[in-house]
């Protein structure tokens, strides 16, 4: 009696979306948990909104703050909660549907979606989790001149951005390669 032969690694995996997978997943989940637990820290240490301890000086230190707008404290009126969860979940259909062109575009664009990803998703949770909003505690600035106040996430939204225009910007004179295969 003859048997079929066993599908090979290669075959039943898009070529495109193992190196995402491989990397991308255990990375991302790493970054939300560390954006998750330094939140939950910041919080148990400090007693509340506006309090602050110094890390670095004068330079950095952590300050408690709930920002229930966008970036940089923007508001878009009184649903603005859940007018930013269905913008986020969109982002991250968007980003899941991309993933697989980042993963072919190389690794800044893999690492770029990775980072964009994790950061939307810590944040969401933050805003799923509490009407507060999302903890922020990263206070940079000298003096009296701070930067805003932010948190894991948003690093690693911004640093992802950076990556993902890098990527764009290194293969913009190529041309667009075709879709990968759907499962």
């Amino acid at each position: 009696m003859t048997s079929l032969p066993r599908p090979s690694p290669t075959n039943d995996v898009p070529s495109a979306r193992r190196p995402f997978a491989r990397v991308a997943w255990p990375l991302a989940a790493a970054l939300v948990l560390a954006d998750c637990a330094s939140k939950r820290a910041v919080e148990a240490v400090l007693p509340a909104a506006g309090a602050s301890r110094p890390v670095l000086g004068g330079i950095v230190r952590f300050t408690l703050a709930y920002n229930q707008g966008a970036a940089f404290s923007s508001h878009f009126g009184p649903y603005q909660r859940w007018v930013l969860v269905a913008l986020t979940l969109g982002v991250l259909v968007a980003l899941g549907r991309w993933a697989p062109h980042a993963a072919a575009a190389g690794r800044a664009a893999l690492f770029g979606v990775t980072l964009v990803g994790a950061g939307a998703v810590g944040n969401l949770l933050d805003r799923l989790a509490s009407d507060r909003g999302v903890v922020d505690f990263i206070d940079v600035g000298v003096g009296a001149t701070r930067f805003y106040v932010f948190n894991v996430a948003d690093v690693c939204v911004t640093a992802g951005g950076a990556l993902l225009a890098y990527a764009i910007w290194r293969t913009a004179d190529r041309p667009l390669a075709e879709s990968p295969p759907r499962p």
